[in-house]
């Protein structure tokens, strides 16, 4: 069952979330790098716990918490919005091929929404489930690392800069993570 509640005792949640349309945003390095950036600062600043993630062309999996008395779910809400206002604006700027299309996607889902946004860059719902047992630790470790494989972009996972994977092989990944 997906939970959005305030999530601040120290749980270690399986979190999804996709951009809106399934745009493909996450294409090109300088998108890719505002959420790395972001997740750097919430781990810093925001009390996230980052124990592992990947992101792909169009949603973003993690396993996280939050330190004690701070709600995941405002960090994963401010994470969201802070990173559409600059997603949305790197596109404006940057030498997009699909500027133009991707724009005009994101302001008419921007506009459907009932505060009619400028740019709708993710989908208002997120998945979170809680993670109660170390089988489902090890399920969704090996579901977030596995991503790219199945997606054909690499061939084993620790190969995947966007991810933690590099971590749990050893490697330097682009984020410090909490090995479970």
């Amino acid at each position: 069952m997906s939970r959005q509640t305030l999530l601040n005792n120290g749980e270690i949640c399986f979190i999804t979330y996709t951009t809106t349309a399934w745009i493909d945003v996450f294409t090109r390095p300088v998108y890719k790098d505002i959420i790395v950036d972001s997740l750097q600062f919430c781990q810093q600043k925001k009390g996230l716990l980052l124990y592992a993630w990947c992101l792909m062309s169009n949603h973003i999996h993690m396993i996280a918490g939050a330190e004690q008395g701070i709600a995941l779910n405002n960090i994963v809400r401010d994470m969201k919005k802070f990173t559409s206002q600059q997603i949305s604006k790197a596109i404006k700027y940057e030498n997009e091929s699909r500027k133009e299309w991707i724009l005009n996607l994101m302001h008419f889902r921007g506009q459907q929404h009932p505060k009619k946004i400028e740019f709708k860059v993710w989908k208002d719902d997120y998945d979170c489930y809680e993670l109660y047992t170390n089988k489902m630790i090890d399920q969704k470790l090996n579901y977030i690392h596995d991503n790219p494989v199945r997606a054909l972009i690499v061939e084993e996972p620790h190969h995947y800069i966007y991810s933690s994977a590099r971590n749990y092989s050893g490697m330097r990944g682009l984020l410090d993570v909490i090995l479970l």
